[in-house]
């Protein structure tokens, strides 16, 4: 089991002293990712390129393993290889056949050859040379150079022949760590969320703030999301989980502001507790995810006002983005089904916005509002580890556990699609169904609260967590199933 990893172009465009640190960081996040997965792994190479090796068993570590590159910060490009010692025209073109030889027939293959180091042959030869030895072995194949089918790719460095098996994407950016950490305001919506992504994947470690409306289910909701966000694509670097109760703060508002104005008031109101926050965690740095004119509160003039309460600096990293752009990457990040779900709170409180906020009306309106309330909320926040995030929320309603399903029950796996896709539930002649936890709700609108279920989840926590909401709604041979 062998990769080859490529850096993102913005590290090989640095200066050599910025360049070797961002390749040592991507190499200490690789392993603490890759230790607990797949053990012995060994990572070498620097510059331009890092190579991962392992014992582990085939395929499944070397499947783990890149499903782990595909997700990392700083890397453009990585491939699955077979390593040899470099031989002569015979060899590399044996070599090649045992990768390749089974898919050839028949089709239309091309050979590219990437070279480092001083040979007595150029690439184009070994193309030549390799790719007429393929085509006398595979029957009906044939060469096209402009549109083949099949792309035969090897590479050779020094003494030494990579015959690439396979090719992926990375996501690029920057590895995580080499640049101060910022405070994402995560209302688990569309836009939240895929800020908070798009921040992680330039390499800033991204603390969560989630501001309590009111409302278990959303909050559960969100904090879903953030776990789920930092396990796929920060997991190197533990961050924190932040609520701050804002269902006072709503309410003094909705009591004391005039209506065209709640809006803007409830931001800067969020904002300043963002602030305290970041503060106390020495950030200097806040993250939202509005974009210019989406909605009303998104106005340039009522952004200004809103971001007049704080000197620190605000990022928007989908300031100029349209709304489809944004829906786009949440599908492509995992982000969307949480965010189509997700309830949203802060439009309840938003009668006749204002679109042209003016500040010294908006601080008219704040004169009669009791900051006490604010500063209490602040005080109130909650700080939790993200890897924990979801431990504190189980626990509130009785749930029964069974370690083997009970006669006449249906298992319901609540994973995520692309954890059920890569582990698969068998549980013998019971039947499993694939239902994700955010369309739980819309499933159990639709079936008997008398039917027998049992919800599984890997750990035990996120399946417990929604059998206790629906539990509490009446659905009470709800269970989970922890084989």
């Amino acid at each position: 089991m062998r990769f080859v990893v490529k850096l993102s172009p913005e590290i090989i465009i640095k200066s050599a002293p910025v360049r070797r640190r961002l390749i040592r960081q991507l190499r200490r996040n690789l392993r603490t990712l890759i230790a607990p997965v797949v053990p012995g792994t060994t990572i070498t190479g620097d510059w331009d390129r890092l190579e991962l090796s392992g014992a582990g068993p085939a395929p499944a570590a070397a499947d783990r393993i890149a499903d782990l590159l595909a997700r990392t910060p700083g890397i453009s490009s990585f491939a699955r290889v077979a390593l040899y010692p470099l031989g002569d025209f015979d060899d590399m073109a044996e070599h090649a056949w045992r990768c390749y030889g089974a898919s050839l027939a028949g089709r239309r293959f091309v050979v590219r050859v990437k070279r480092t180091g001083r040979h007595a042959f150029t690439s184009p030869q070994v193309e030549r040379e390799v790719g007429g030895r393929l085509l006398a072995r595979a029957e009906g194949a044939s060469v096209s150079l402009d549109n083949p089918e099949i792309t035969v790719r090897l590479e050779i460095v020094a003494d030494q022949l990579y015959v690439v098996e396979s090719r992926q994407p990375g996501i690029g950016g920057f590895p995580l760590g080499e640049q101060p950490p910022v405070l994402a305001l995560m209302s688990g919506g569309f836009d939240s969320t895929v800020a908070s992504y798009m921040l992680l994947r330039r390499g800033l470690r991204t603390h969560f703030c989630f501001f309590n409306l009111g409302g278990r289910a959303h909050a559960l909701g969100v904090k879903e999301v953030a776990h789920f966000l930092w396990e796929k694509y920060s997991a190197s670097h533990s961050v924190k989980f932040i609520s701050v109760p804002f269902e006072g703060v709503v309410a003094e508002i909705l009591t004391r502001v005039d209506d065209s104005q709640m809006g803007v008031v409830l931001k800067r109101m969020m904002l300043r507790a963002a602030t305290a926050v970041a503060r106390a965690w020495g950030v200097d740095a806040l993250v939202t995810g509005e974009s210019i004119a989406q909605v009303s509160s998104q106005t340039l003039p009522n952004l200004a006002v809103i971001d007049a309460v704080t000197d620190m600096l605000v990022l928007r990293p989908l300031i100029a983005m349209d709304k489809q752009d944004i829906i786009g990457i949440a599908r492509a990040i995992g982000t969307e089904p949480f965010a189509a779900s997700m309830p949203e709170y802060c439009g309840v409180i938003s009668v006749k916005p204002t679109t042209h906020a003016r500040r010294e009306r908006v601080e008219r309106a704040e004169a009669a509002f009791d900051f006490a309330i604010l500063e209490r909320a602040i005080a109130a926040r909650t700080e939790e580890d993200i890897e924990s995030v979801m431990d504190g929320a189980v626990g509130q309603i009785a749930v029964e556990t069974f370690q083997a399903p009970q006669p006449g029950v249906t298992i319901l796996d609540v994973r995520h699609p692309d954890q059920c896709a890569d582990r698969p539930l068998r549980a013998g002649s019971v039947p499993v169904e694939a239902v994700p936890f955010y369309r739980l709700q819309q499933f159990f609108a639709q079936v008997s609260p008398e039917k027998p279920y049992l919800l599984y989840c890997d750990k035990g926590v996120m399946s417990r967590l929604h059998a206790e909401l629906l539990v509490e709604r009446g659905f009470t041979r709800v269970a989970v199933y922890r084989p």
